[in-house]
């Protein structure tokens, strides 16, 4: 399986990009000679696929001289080639004469996980899915736009997927669709995209891929947890988007003088892809580990830095005695060393910068929010732990979080109650939240979800363990450390299964659970399609793709990537229809709560 491995969803479809970019010629890394210069024109959905992947410099490698929106005003530039890279709209089309279908219609960011879509995604969103007023026009074309896209993902990963999926949801209707779109093009046996010169051809010859579909209303608690992850915190807390981070930066504690203007914030903006080491190591870590580690970083970085400035200082030694000339040519070798590791010594700082920065930008929201607290209030109450304290005094008191953090805490105890709060209590909780600051729409669309959700099973479980406080970090304590975590648990993570996670461990593995086993089953090879929820496949899987149809978040995505670690050889991809954080869910129930 190392073959199948090696590839990630990255990969693939930078591949499939830069063979686009070399006019649909595969991109040979070392081939001699210059490449062909060219424009590369797109529209926003082109440019959003294309930016977590390659670089300006990678570009300019492809021979990309120029990039361009398609409607942007341009002067002709004769006799060179062009790459459109654009949706097939009617607005387009009219600003192009001819469109050569590329199948990378997603994003992919990370070399695991990937979205359907940036723009316009309110047309594929949670809300658009769960309307009730929605005709069975508009939901037929909010299926077909997450099919598309999923067929373009399974083109680029060269693959046809056993197709897994919950009954009664919109999942099943994504499902459906998806069988009979590839089953189409695998009777065309002429122009198939899955067979012949196709870019991951024979990657997957061993066994194909599982693709497990699951509707976001199996689990709405999750996307609402705060959490206590670096990655899923960034993009809970700050404004994080297709990888990129936006922060404004303090302008320091001097006061302007009488009269004057205050001080403009500065904005920031920092990439966190792969490139980043520290980043790739520590995205899924808690936060008070990932504080510790850039401390510990910048320790080893200085210590180094004050290497080079003594050997240079040793270097300008001027005096005659043998002791010193004997200590230059010892310390000459050393030099050449540090000088030459410099580049690398000057990355190391800027990484560092980013990382004290946006962790530094987190940190603030963790201590004004109390967002441990929040993070192991929630976890008790999502493992079905005792409670240590009141849910109505953490809504009542003025100092802990916003009222949106309250909402979040609230719905997750009303969805997560195997028997739903008395009328009474439930007045009791609503006038505490009132009083709070709190939009009640949210929880009026929870209530209307919970009661039609009951009639259909019984609430997600979470598992029975819990976060473990640790006691004050004491390195981090250190008055030289950038990070004061005082008044900050130090929270450590306990593994547990959510139930994304653990409908997949069912489906991959092939165990038989009440939760999973009428499950659909689809196989697009298959001649006829047979309606069975019957596995044909006895063997576990050693591939996985996990899609969410109606939104995903980073800490589904990161309980998954915990899980797969204990699993040698096998690999998952996440995917989801929309990548939201908890303040765009909160606002989508809000819309669907409104009277």
């Amino acid at each position: 399986m190392a073959a199948a491995a090696a590839a990630s969803i990255r990969e693939r479809q930078t591949v499939a990009l830069k063979r686009m970019l070399n006019f649909n010629v595969p991109h040979v890394k070392n081939s001699a000679g210059e490449p062909v210069w060219k424009v590369l024109i797109y529209d926003r959905f082109g440019q959003d696929i294309i930016s977590p992947l390659l670089s300006v410099k990678e570009l300019r490698d492809m021979g990309i001289t120029l990039h361009l929106l398609l409607h942007s005003d341009r002067d002709p530039i004769p006799d060179v080639p062009a790459v459109y890279f654009v949706m097939p709209t009617e607005e387009n089309i009219d600003r192009l004469c001819q469109v050569f279908d590329q199948y990378l219609n997603f994003i992919t960011l990370e070399d695991d996980m990937f979205v359907l879509c940036n723009q316009n995604k309110e047309i594929v969103s949670y809300r658009a899915i769960n309307r009730t007023d929605i005709t069975d026009t508009e939901m037929e074309t909010v299926m077909d736009t997450i099919v598309d896209s999923l067929f373009c993902f399974f083109v680029t990963l060269g693959a046809v997927p056993i197709i897994r999926c919950s009954r009664g949801t919109a999942a099943e209707m994504v499902a459906v669709k998806l069988d009979k779109k590839l089953r189409e093009n695998l009777r065309d046996a002429r122009n198939s995209l899955f067979t012949g010169d196709t870019l991951g051809a024979g990657q997957f010859s061993f066994q194909r891929p599982l693709l497990v579909l699951v509707d976001r209303n199996i689990d709405l608690a999750t996307p609402l947890h705060h959490t206590w992850t670096y990655q899923a915190l960034v993009h809970d807390v700050l404004d994080f988007h297709l990888n990129r981070v936006n922060l404004e930066e303090s302008s320091g504690t001097e006061t302007s003088p009488a009269g004057a203007r205050p001080k403009r914030k500065n904005k920031k903006s920092y990439d966190l892809t792969p490139v980043d080491k520290f980043w790739q190591k520590h995205k899924g870590s808690p936060f008070p580990e990932v504080a510790e580690s850039v401390q510990q970083e910048l320790e080893s970085y200085r210590a180094q830095e004050d290497e080079v400035k003594r050997l240079k200082s040793i270097m300008g030694l001027e005096g005659e005695d043998e002791g010193a000339i004997s200590m230059l040519s010892d310390n000459t070798a050393k030099l050449t060393s540090a000088v030459s590791s410099l580049p690398e010594l000057l990355e190391k700082k800027r990484l560092i910068d980013l990382h004290t920065n946006v962790a530094t930008a987190v940190l603030e929201h963790i201590k004004a929010r109390k967002l441990d607290v929040y993070f192991e209030y929630e976890e008790k109450i999502m493992s079905k732990t005792t409670l240590d304290k009141s849910l109505l005094d953490i809504i009542s008191d003025p100092d802990a979080g916003t009222p949106e953090d309250k909402m979040r805490l609230f719905l997750i105890y009303y969805i997560s109650a195997q028997q739903a709060p008395s009328e009474a209590d439930l007045e009791q909780y609503k006038k505490a939240l009132t009083d709070a600051g709190c939009n009640l729409n949210p929880l009026q669309y929870i209530k209307q979800w919970k009661a039609f959700a009951k009639m259909a099973s019984a609430p997600a479980s979470y598992g029975n363990t819990t976060t473990k406080p640790m006691g004050l970090l004491s390195r981090v304590m250190n008055t030289g450390s950038q990070f004061v975590m005082e008044g900050v648990k130090n929270l450590v993570l306990k593994q547990q299964n959510l139930p994304v996670t653990r409908i997949l461990d069912n489906l991959m593995e092939m165990k038989s659970n009440p939760e999973t086993d009428d499950y659909r089953y689809f196989d697009p090879k298959m001649l006829r399609g047979n309606d069975s929820s019957v596995p044909r496949n006895k063997n576990p899987f050693q591939e996985a793709i996990v899609f969410v149809v109606g939104g995903g978040n980073y800490i589904e995505y990161q309980n998954l990537v915990d899980y797969i670690k204990g699993k040698q050889g096998k690999h998952i991809l996440y995917g989801c229809s929309e990548l939201f954080n908890a303040t765009q869910f909160i606002k989508q129930l809000s819309q669907l709560g409104q009277k």
